[in-house]
């Protein structure tokens, strides 16, 4: 017996065939770009999407060598959204959730419903990351599309959509629209109808382990999928790595970092502080049921790693190419130990939270001709991670303990990274036995919805394992204290140059 986690992130997916007790049977993965037609633009074409999730699929179930799953679940990506036609095929570019063109639909919402109140009431913050900015964007600037559309979906509802031929959200994904009531966890029928958008033309609610279909028969030959294969709606991609890392209890948090860099933080009850508000920090449902998540957000993340390897790592790559070992561990290789003598404001895609500016840009700072490659890199992720510590200060001060860090995604493949969190952070880090935990998460979902594991506590005792931990270096914790002092005198120094930009 097999169960099946889908990843769908921004820019790749992956697919991947756990057996019951955790170990990987089979997987695959595939990438996928992001079109950026005008500045703070961020679209992507939801079929080659679909297209590759299923080549993957089809993939892993390859390498899986004939072991048959019996249920497949989802973790997608927030926020992003598209129409869909009667068929259930995307009719424009999907907006992204890193995209930040609803500014005026943002002072709109404001004005008729106050930023305060939406967050009281959704967890969400004002901010163009959310759903409902993105959906006013097309109403108002692609009237044609909006008219004619059968539905609005994210990608976890179009999957659904086209895998089942309905349909089905998750209330841990809906949360994260800004349209749906968090305490209640239903779409807010006064505030739809009055943006003019009809519930009929969103995804019905499900339950995140809850049956959402079967594949229809048509696409499983296709795509080579077994006939008969279960879904289960699954949920937000961060929330399913949480559970896939074992967080679901108040205290432990979880940092993945991908193409965007979160920290997940469980807690009993929502708290939708008016300081988590100002510096950006959602709260929605975990995938756990009763339980609920506090989440910051860095949209670079691994991004800005990845454009660096991109642009100026053309050895490294070609190193990697010909089999002499990861690309990003090529240009580390020589960083050395200690901290750097730069730093990197990693504001590539304006900043995340607690900043929240959407004007401001990245920067390199102390740059000499003795600077090397390998010390930008670093100070990159030193950057990050000096992002990382701001928002965790943020979250303790409104009373929510931040204990300990499990890591996940990709960013957690990079021990030097893991140890530079565990310094500046000045916190235990452990990495799971699965970094792609996302994938678990939904799998884990999957199973309990099929009968498989009794509740999600039973399946992540049944197939987690801690690979390995990181404690502060106390020598380098010190030193990155003081940077850390250093380093929160840039954005405020350089904020009202790049608001004249």
């Amino acid at each position: 017996m097999s169960l099946i986690g889908l990843d769908i992130g921004t820019t790749g997916c992956k697919a991947i065939i756990f057996h019951i007790d955790g170990r990987i049977a089979g997987q695959a993965a595939r990438e996928y770009p992001i079109q950026t037609p005008h500045y703070g633009w961020a679209e992507q074409d939801a079929e080659l999407v679909f297209s590759s999730a299923m080549s993957a699929l089809r993939e892993a179930l390859n390498h899986a060598g004939g072991l048959r799953p019996v249920a497949l679940s989802l973790s997608c990506q927030g926020e992003a959204v598209m129409p869909v036609d009667t068929a259930g095929k995307s009719m424009a570019p999907v907006i992204l959730g890193m995209d930040t063109r609803t500014i005026a639909e943002n002072r709109w919402l404001d004005e008729q419903f106050g930023a305060e109140n939406l967050y009281r009431r959704t967890g969400m913050p004002m901010h163009t990351v959310n759903t409902l900015p993105k959906l006013l964007w097309f109403k108002t600037h692609r009237a044609e599309v909006w008219k004619s559309a059968d539905q609005f979906l994210l990608y976890e509802d179009f999957f659904i959509r086209r895998l089942c031929g309905r349909a089905f959200i998750s209330p841990c994904l809906a949360s994260r629209t800004q349209m749906v009531d968090l305490h209640g966890g239903e779409w807010m029928e006064d505030v739809l109808e009055r943006c003019g958008i009809e519930a009929s033309r969103l995804a019905t609610i499900a339950p995140a382990h809850g049956a959402v279909g079967v594949i229809l028969p048509q696409t499983a030959d296709q795509w080579g999928i077994p006939r008969g294969l279960m879904v289960y709606a699954g949920g937000h991609d961060q929330a399913c790595a949480a559970l896939g890392a074992a967080i679901y209890s108040p205290g432990k948090a979880m940092v993945s970092t991908g193409t965007a860099e979160v920290i997940e933080v469980v807690l009993e009850r929502p708290i939708v502080h008016a300081d988590l508000a100002a510096g950006g920090i959602s709260v929605y449902r975990h995938v756990i049921p009763n339980r609920y998540l506090a989440m910051t957000l860095n949209h670079s993340g691994g991004l800005s790693l990845r454009w660096y390897r991109d642009q100026f790592a053309s050895f490294e790559l070609q190193q990697s190419h010909a089999g002499k070992g990861d690309a990003y561990d090529i240009l580390l290789r020589d960083a050395g130990d200690s901290p750097t003598d730069l730093f990197v404001l990693p504001h590539f895609s304006g900043s995340g939270t607690p900043i929240l500016d959407t004007k401001s840009r990245g920067a390199i700072l102390g740059l000499t001709f003795a600077a090397t490659k390998a010390q930008v890199a670093k100070a990159i992720l030193e950057g990050l991670t000096f992002e990382l510590r701001m928002n965790i200060e943020r979250l303790r001060s409104v009373g929510i303990a931040v204990e300990l860090l499990h890591a996940v995604g990709g960013g957690a493949k990079s021990d030097l990274w893991l140890q530079l969190k565990a310094d500046i952070c000045r916190l235990p880090i452990s990495k799971p036995r699965h970094t792609e935990a996302a994938c678990l998460g939904a799998a884990i979902l999957a199973g309990v919805g099929h009968g498989v594991y009794a509740d999600t506590a039973s399946a992540v005792d049944n197939v987690l394992q801690l690979e390995k931990s990181f404690a502060p270096n106390q020598q380098n914790a010190s030193l990155y204290e003081e940077r850390f002092k250093r380093y929160q005198l840039i954005y405020p120094m350089l904020k009202d140059f790049y608001h004249q930009w």
